[in-house]
């Protein structure tokens, strides 16, 4: 005997076992933060994030790119 309206149940997709807390960790371990990289400054051997101007000196790739006014 077919019941009509219990065919669309029966159908669904369902968990096949409960999720444990060591799926979730392994699921999450490419979330850790990376280690930030840095470079040194070649005019004041200062450490800075690569591709930016240097905070302390204000040059980027050997030129002087902010002005002294606004050097911390």
């Amino acid at each position: 005997m077919e019941l009509p309206f219990l065919c669309n149940f029966y159908s669904m997709g369902l968990p096949g076992h409960r999720r444990t807390s060591g799926d979730k960790r392994r699921r999450r371990t490419h979330i850790a933060l990376a280690e930030q990289s840095g470079t040194t400054c070649p005019k004041c051997k200062k450490i800075i994030r690569p591709h930016r101007a240097c905070a302390f000196c204000g040059t980027y790739r050997g030129r002087q790119v902010l002005a002294a006014a606004s050097l911390k």
